[in-house]
């Protein structure tokens, strides 16, 4: 069975995010001084063949902790769905 994963990677709230600092700063300059606190991270989807959701959520797992966000700066969430 083939399954969707959308990922979102994102900095840890601890660590400083230098892109949305920027784009924050950028906010005023447009005229928009009431968005705040932007964080930028990254959005990733993708298939996973699994005989199951549980066993997909498994390998999306092992996929994001071993690839696809660093542990140490990053975490990550995800949804899965059929495709």
């Amino acid at each position: 069975m083939i399954f969707k994963a959308s990922i979102v990677v994102m900095p840890l709230e601890a660590l400083l995010d230098p892109q949305g600092k920027a784009v924050t700063g950028s906010m005023k300059n447009i005229g928009l001084p009431e968005i705040q606190n932007v964080r930028i991270g990254r959005h990733i989807t993708l298939t996973v063949d699994a005989e199951n959701a549980e066993q997909a959520d498994a390998k999306v797992n092992e996929a994001c902790s071993k690839l696809l966000a660093n542990p140490i700066m990053e975490y990550y969430r995800f949804t899965i769905e059929k495709a």
